[in-house]
């Protein structure tokens, strides 16, 4: 049955105060991040963004900072002529939101091991019982291909991060070029690969029109109706969102 649920259905399909979102370059990550904000925003929630990516220069959260700040979400980024510096300079901010901060907080950590390190440099201000460290997969991506691959993945973000993953995000897509069966072929190797790590498969994640069209198919978790909200310099300006996210259960 096709629906979009509450904020409270959102957080049993979350579980945390605190999302933690990891995984490699390509996999989505920071699109996720940046739906789900505005989704819980739209809910009524108080919600934080924390830009901790330090790899990849044209796909992070701060691309999208005054659509954030229009719709009265918190960036923690680094600012003015710091805009795309690295991020020793915000992190004794991070420190302080994940031990006082209020309402919803989203991370979104650099996209391979070391990227990870900067969440691992403020891993012992993580509450660990109020805490989602969810990894999102996309198999279409050259170094996470197989189940095997992806488990390697994982394990080195944990190293690096110093905290263990809970669960499982599966994000395959080929952007402008994603079908439904390539979102139904990344969630099974992602099903596979939670099982192979001993956690939950959270969420499977696409756009609106590949999305529409796995509308009522039997999936094995929630489904994330993503909007495109930040595109390469190369593709123009970011498209205007029109609607939140949504969850569809299956």
């Amino acid at each position: 049955m096709d629906a979009m649920t509450t904020p409270e259905e959102r957080r049993d399909a979350l579980a945390a105060p605190v999302v933690i979102l990891v995984g490699h370059f390509g996999s989505g990550k920071s699109e996720i991040a940046l739906n789900l904000a505005l989704g819980f925003r739209a809910g009524g929630e108080d919600v934080s963004v924390v830009d901790l990516d330090v790899v990849k220069p044209y796909f992070r959260c701060r691309q999208a900072r005054e659509e954030l700040r229009a719709h009265g979400i918190r960036l923690v980024a680094p600012e003015g002529e710091n805009a795309h510096a690295d991020l020793p300079i915000i992190l004794p901010a991070v420190r302080h939101l994940l031990q006082h901060g209020d309402g919803r907080v989203l991370l979104d950590v650099g996209g391979d091991p070391v990227g990870a390190r900067a969440l691992g440099s403020v891993s012992d201000a993580v509450d660990r019982s109020a805490t989602e460290h969810l990894v999102v997969l996309n198999f279409s991506r050259p170094h996470t291909a197989t189940v095997g691959e992806a488990v390697e993945m994982v394990r080195a973000i944990e190293r690096a991060a110093r905290l263990p993953v809970t669960g499982v995000i599966s994000n395959t897509h080929l952007l402008s070029e994603t079908t439904p069966e390539v979102v139904l072929d990344g969630l099974a190797t992602a099903a596979q690969t939670a099982g192979r790590l001993r956690v939950p498969l959270v969420a499977a994640a696409a756009e609106g029109t590949t999305a529409r069209a796995l509308a009522g198919r039997a999936l094995p978790c929630p489904l994330l109706v993503l909007t495109r909200l930040i595109k390469p310099p190369f593709e123009g300006t970011r498209q205007q969102r029109k609607v939140g996210p949504l969850f569809v259960l299956n």
